[in-house]
């Protein structure tokens, strides 16, 4: 039982906690604020081409694949995830310091690669160190998460209005600073008990990857969500060249963060089917391809940007929705793994294919996005009443 003077210390230790790990959060996503609109534009003002910028784009997603599971998996073996995220993002801190200090795309490609290869397990692994708190202190994910969003918001906006004041050479800058602040926050995280698994089932993967509906989910999902890589990487760049200052390209990106946030805050009230959602995120992709595609005037282009709530937004909540209803409890990290390769798979491959391609055709790449979201909602579509019939029970293990 505990005693009176115990109460307030557990309450102090998990205020502490909390205050912590969003403050490490908000650094994260302020890295990623920074980082994701801006950092093509740092490479096009340093003489990068179309073609490498898309190489070089590419790399974080090819990490997520490949080398992302592995650093994850090894920090979950040793028992260290907070060490493994301090580690993470002092390296990241280190790479994006040299990659600043070169020019040459080659060398830049090679840098970034080993920086991705550290950084990219940063989320996972914050993910999985805030759950486990979770489930230590009895407090809620979302409002922890939320400050990652808000972060991510305020970076961007920041740098846009940085765009305005520095040389864009300089912007990479503004991305090791935030870094800088991942690291010191990285220091306040407290450890957590040592929670260790044994698990007995090895060969639980083979009936996921016999599933034709759980394909439907990932594929569809996948395609939707790969279609958003023109934006992230082009997005800037074009709307630049087309007159757009700075801090309206970072108040435009703030507004699809905000739809995003809100979609993500309104979703317990959803009562669609999962797999309608993903549709409907599909189709709001198309059209919002298409008006982008058109050179749109600020206010249309205002409200396209709105639709990020849907074409993101509403994929995630039907995507992990559908997961849940589709993968047994006991394979679900299984499940979310194969997912997230899968999205980086196809997203590494886009990223390469849209540099070539806006070469070429400038916004006429938003036309191939477009196509691809709409293969994404076609394949949801028809799988529909596969994903509807035969959800997975509870004596399967969920």
């Amino acid at each position: 039982m505990q005693t009176e003077s115990q109460i307030p210390i557990a309450a102090a230790e998990k205020r502490r906690f909390a205050v912590n790990l969003a403050l490490f959060y908000s650094a994260v996503f302020a890295v990623l604020g920074t980082h994701l609109p801006f950092f093509p534009l740092w490479l096009k003002a340093i003489g990068v081409d179309a073609a490498w910028i898309g190489l070089i784009n590419a790399l974080p997603a090819i990490t997520r694949f490949t080398t992302l599971p592995q650093v994850t998996a090894f920090a979950e073996k040793r028992h260290a995830i907070r060490a493994a995220m301090m580690v993470s993002v002092l390296a990241t801190a280190i790479g994006f310091t040299a990659v600043g200090l070169q020019q040459q795309p080659l060398a830049l490609f090679l840098i970034y690669a080993l920086t991705c290869m550290m950084w990219t397990p940063t989320m996972p692994l914050t993910d999985a160190y805030a759950l486990r708190g979770v489930a230590r202190y009895g407090l809620d994910y979302g409002p922890l998460r939320l400050w990652g969003s808000a972060a991510f918001a305020a970076g961007s906006l920041a740098c846009g209005y940085l765009v305005d004041v520095i040389a864009a050479r300089d912007l990479i800058w503004v991305i090791v600073a935030w870094a800088v602040v991942a690291v010191l926050a990285s220091a306040l995280l407290q450890p957590l008990d040592d929670v260790r698994h044994r698990t007995t089932e090895r060969r639980a993967h083979t009936a996921l990857l016999r599933d034709a509906g759980f394909w439907a989910i990932i594929a569809s999902a996948a395609l939707i969500q790969g279609s958003h890589v023109a934006y992230y990487t082009f997005s800037a760049i074009n709307w630049q060249l087309h007159g757009i200052s700075g801090l309206t390209i970072a108040e435009l990106w703030t507004l699809g963060v905000i739809a995003e946030i809100v979609v993500f805050a309104l979703s317990p009230r959803f009562s669609l089917h999962p797999s309608t959602m993903i549709a409907i995120g599909g189709l709001s992709a198309v059209v919002r391809w298409i008006v982008t595609a058109h050179e749109p005037p600020l206010a249309l282009l205002a409200i396209a940007q709105l639709g990020h709530g849907l074409s993101f937004g509403m994929t995630i909540v039907g995507t992990m929705n559908l997961l849940v209803q589709r993968v047994p409890a006991h394979q679900i990290a299984r499940g979310q793994g194969y997912y997230a390769a899968c999205n980086g798979l196809l997203g590494a491959a886009t990223s390469i294919a849209s540099g070539a391609i806006y070469a070429r055709t400038g916004d006429g790449l938003y036309y191939v996005m477009a196509a691809m979201a709409g293969l994404g909602a076609l394949v949801i579509w028809t799988a529909r009443h596969r994903l509807t019939a035969h959800p997975h029970n509870a004596e399967s293990g969920g």
